[in-house]
């Protein structure tokens, strides 16, 4: 492992002195006047990167972003939260990659990267999450560009980002267009029901200990795919806060009839086998939820995949929204 790791770290400077000689040009061309570097705006700055990177290492949400997009993958962080979503063809390629991060930022293995040998590293983590990831060792394997999740709803820059930093836009586009062409088709079926609808959205991350619930608007992981289909959201934030906080908050059971009784209709998370989660349960078990308008009037509707963040995966997304409307199209 030590000559493999030599290596590696011989080509990183090899690279690094390559592009050190590019200056403040915004790309490094060959000989032949054929891009070999380009500038990169990321997270952590402009970074010079490949122009056409082979050897990619994704951590975090660019995991399932670049499988999908069918990069040059040769190592990637461990993603289960996300193998519920995965297709039989991106599970087989999650499983076959090699893991060189666990599912924590802390969990890098800064020897498996370098063994890996990448020409590009592409982070997907939380910025505030950056700061457990030893950037600069991981600069001297390879370049590293950092392009982490904000709002829930930002998925579709970030994978876009993501497959573009890795080379990897043909395929993303691909399934992009068959998302938007399967949202458009369902927005046009749903088009004389769910926008006449004022709904309200109950997550999966409330904490029963805390006797709280997880209620979310339009941006938040539960609605903004539903919301490409024509559902509309009311209501805001309170008391916003950074990312998720902007678009989501988490108030005490007491207060559903104050949260949720202006709603017409309502979603909730469940998992990817139906299953209703323990957070969700707790409210629908709670008289205040059984008394709401929209529960009295059977406009209650469980919605799949709401942790989808590519576009294939917010497919099923979709597929899962239009069977719980169904009922919606004989009223």
């Amino acid at each position: 492992m030590a000559i493999r790791r030599s290596s590696a770290l011989v080509g990183a400077l090899a690279l690094a002195l390559a592009l050190t000689g590019c200056g403040a040009s915004e790309a490094g061309t060959d000989k032949d006047g054929k891009a070999e570097t380009r500038v990169f705006k990321a997270d952590n700055g402009k970074i010079t990167i490949p122009a056409d990177p082979q050897r990619v290492v994704a951590t975090g949400y660019a995991v399932p972003a670049l499988i999908e997009a069918d990069a040059p993958l040769v190592g990637i962080s461990s993603w289960k939260r996300g193998v519920p979503m995965m297709d039989d063809e991106t599970l087989a390629r999650y499983k076959k990659l090699t893991k060189v991060a666990g599912e924590q930022a802390a969990e890098t293995n800064y020897e498996a990267i370098a063994e890996a040998d990448p020409d590009l590293i592409v982070i997907g983590v939380p910025a505030p999450v950056l700061g457990d990831i030893d950037v600069k060792r991981l600069e001297s394997i390879a370049p590293v560009v950092a392009i982490g999740p904000t709002v829930p709803s930002a998925w579709r820059e970030l994978s876009h980002k993501q497959s573009d930093a890795a080379g990897a836009l043909k395929r993303f586009d691909a399934v992009k267009a068959e998302y938007e062409a399967k949202a458009e088709t369902l927005s046009e079926k749903y088009k004389d029901v769910l926008p006449q609808l004022k709904m309200g959205h109950v997550g999966a991350y409330g904490e029963v200990a805390k006797g709280t619930f997880h209620r979310e608007f339009s941006g938040s992981w539960g609605p903004n795919i539903v919301e490409d289909m024509g559902a509309t959201y009311y209501g805001e934030v309170k008391e916003p806060g950074p990312g998720s906080a902007s678009v989501s908050e988490y108030p005490s059971i007491e207060e559903i009839p104050d949260s949720l009784g202006d709603a017409d209709a309502l979603t909730y998370s469940v998992n990817a086998d139906g299953s209703v989660p323990e957070s969700v349960q707790y409210v629908m078990d709670s008289p205040l939820w059984k008394n709401l308008p929209a529960v009295k009037a059977g406009k209650t509707f469980p919605i799949r995949y709401t942790e989808a963040a590519t576009y294939g995966q917010a497919k099923q997304t979709l597929d899962a929204a239009a069977k719980a409307f169904a009922p919606l199209l004989d009223q």
